[in-house]
């Protein structure tokens, strides 16, 4: 690839690196950016993990250094998250899509909507937890997402957020940097899979990593000193981006 189309995904990297560092769905920028370069769907699916861990670990550093992740519920949930990413980065490399994203499509304005309703307290502490929310919920929700990051993938921190906010009752900025461990759990798990399989082009995705962790670094930075209402918007917004480019996929029928 020329150094142009090598910078103009770089720029691609950085934006999804700041959206993923505030609110997910970084992958919704930087995945079909890839396809149009001209890059298969599985090295496409591949190389954005690459990128995508890097940018994740960097913005989760940030979100630590701050004191926003609830660490017993990153622990208890962590498993769940890598394990769920496995077998669903597995599935991908055998089965279609199609009926999962029709279902994707069905169940999420459902977390959506849930965000506009009035929480009357939102948690801030593991404290705050009872322990069927503790020990059922927070695994469930993991392995399930976990799954959903390794099968399709764009979108998983974002719906992670709205789990744990709208679902759970946790704080957006505390949902924020704690879905930053179990996306970049089920990162890993996905990307260690496709580097198996030989499905990561490392000539572009250096390149494209970097640029996603300045990304990730300045997009957590902004997310932990404008707070709630900012981490809000950006969440909205990147909501009905993902929701109208996977009704387009089904559409399309790509």
């Amino acid at each position: 690839m020329h150094l142009t189309g090598i910078l103009l995904l770089s720029g691609m990297s950085f934006l999804a690196g700041f959206i993923d560092a505030v609110a997910g769905g970084g992958g919704l920028i930087l995945m079909p950016s890839l396809l149009v370069a001209g890059l298969p769907p599985q090295m496409a699916l591949g190389t954005n993990k690459f990128a995508s861990m890097l940018g994740t670990t960097t913005a989760l550093m940030n979100f630590v250094r701050s004191r926003k992740v609830i660490w017993k519920i990153a622990l208890v949930g962590l498993p769940f998250s890598l394990v769920g990413s496995v077998f669903g980065t597995r599935a991908i490399l055998h089965f279609d899509q199609a009926m999962a994203v029709k279902i994707i499509v069905f169940l999420l304005p459902f977390p959506a909507v849930l965000t506009f309703l009035p929480k009357k307290q939102l948690k801030t502490s593991a404290t705050e937890f009872s322990a069927l929310y503790m020990y059922l919920h927070v695994p469930l929700l993991c392995l399930v997402i976990g799954f959903y990051d390794g099968f399709f993938g764009p979108g998983t921190g974002t719906i992670l957020i709205f789990g744990f906010y709208a679902f759970l009752g946790l704080h957006l900025i505390n949902a924020s940097a704690i879905s930053k461990v179990f996306n970049l759990a089920s990162n890993v798990g996905s990307f260690v899979t496709f580097v198996v399989a030989g499905k990561v082009l490392y000539s572009i995705g250096i390149p494209i990593a970097l640029a996603n962790i300045l990304g990730g670094y300045i997009g957590s930075s902004l997310a932990i000193k404008k707070g709630q209402s900012f981490i809000k918007a950006i969440l909205i917004l990147v909501f009905i981006i993902l929701f109208i480019s996977l009704v387009l996929r089904q559409l399309t029928g790509k």
